[in-house]
């Protein structure tokens, strides 16, 4: 399905230290991984990498996207008595999944392991313990007992933390458990998509631009710059999907299941997609008996949700991998699903050219 390099990078992908507005580790990791298959990089002056595979003509352009932004926390404070850290939240967190959850700290000496907590729930009123704690009552705990001992291991206001969480297979392979996995699990389709167009030699009349885009958890800023640079005809962007198979929720509440194939994404808050280009997409699902699932989300966003509306506007899609538990410590996606994105993905982009894709938009 996937080398056992491939599995490597997206273990390192995972486990890297990347949260919106710090993730120069992360893009270094695509970045040694990409330049033994693609022909040019560069970046975008808000850190975004860039990387291009060119085909037999130089348009149609096509944008890959998938942001290694993960949603983390940046400190705010440093107690004077105790050395508890006070944190705001870099990308959307639920309350209910932070406490007892270990974080890593990243300072100028180094990296502070962590564990974000509250008052115990022994000294709480009864009406207090009944109640979900609020972000705003929480704290790092990195083990020391006053400011001083905090700032005699780096930690400074404006330092960034990620929740810990190694990396690990499940079911003999087949599922992967991990952080970061939104969108570290969509940028890597996205190179393994482009990677495939090399192994196997696909023959395409485009070029092929991928984006390791950054701050998407923030307000999608990096689809916003590199967009404007690369000016794509089209544009397919790489991302998860939330995997509805978990109990309370309802089929119309998230559509995807893990392990059923990859999503194509019909609607969501910030985009709605180009209808030929999602009708294409499906067409080329089922001409290659890929198995896909249509999806909807009601609330949120992804890249596309700029890229579809630079400059003079771009028909733009997302193709999803179903992921259960986005935006906490630990979440898991099938392998299959992840295989089948990437053989949706390059199947598309040989069947992109230039009349193919100006039938998208004309009237």
């Amino acid at each position: 399905m996937f080398t056992e390099k491939s599995i490597q990078v997206l273990r390192e992908l995972s486990e890297s230290f990347g949260p919106a507005g710090y993730e120069r580790e992360s893009a270094l990791i695509v970045k040694r991984y990409v330049q033994t298959f693609c022909d040019d990089m560069q970046t975008d002056k808000l850190g975004s990498l860039i990387f291009k595979k060119k085909g037999s003509a130089d348009s149609p352009k096509v944008l890959l996207a998938g942001h290694i932004d993960e949603v983390g926390f940046v400190i705010s404070g440093i107690d004077k008595d105790t050395g508890f850290l006070t944190f705001n939240p870099l990308g959307g967190w639920s309350d209910q999944v932070l406490l007892s959850q270990r974080v890593t700290v990243r300072t100028a000496k180094g990296d502070v392991l962590g564990v974000i907590a509250s008052k115990p729930p022994h000294l709480m009123p009864e009406e207090e313990a009944n109640k979900v704690v609020k972000k705003d009552h929480m704290f790092i705990d990195v083990g020391v007992t006053s400011r001083e001992e905090a700032e005699n291991l780096g930690v400074r206001i404006g330092d960034a933390a990620v929740p810990w969480s190694p990396f690990v297979l499940l079911r003999e392979g087949r599922i992967a458990m991990g952080k970061g996995f939104d969108d570290r699990t969509g940028t890597f389709v996205a190179m393994e998509a482009m990677k495939r167009l090399k192994d196997e030699g696909i023959n395409h009349p485009n070029t092929v631009y991928g984006v390791a885009t950054v701050q998407e958890e923030v307000g999608l800023r990096g689809a916003s710059t590199s967009a404007f640079l690369i000016e794509p005809d089209v544009a397919i962007v790489c991302e998860v999907d939330i995997s509805g198979d978990v109990p309370g929720i309802k089929p119309h509440e998230a559509p995807s299941r893990m392990g059923k194939g990859p999503s194509i994404l019909t609607f969501d808050a910030s985009m709605i997609p180009n209808q030929h280009l999602k009708k294409f997409m499906i067409e080329t699902a089922e001409q290659m008996h890929i198995p896909y699932q249509l999806s909807m989300v009601s609330r949120g966003g992804t890249d596309a949700g700029r890229i579809h509306m630079s400059k003079g506007g771009c028909p733009s899609i997302v193709v999803g991998v179903p992921t259960r538990h986005i935006h906490s410590h630990v979440g898991l996606f099938s392998f299959e699903d992840a295989a089948n994105a990437v053989k949706l993905v390059s199947e598309a982009i040989r069947r992109f050219d230039t009349e193919t894709v100006k039938g998208f938009t004309s009237i």
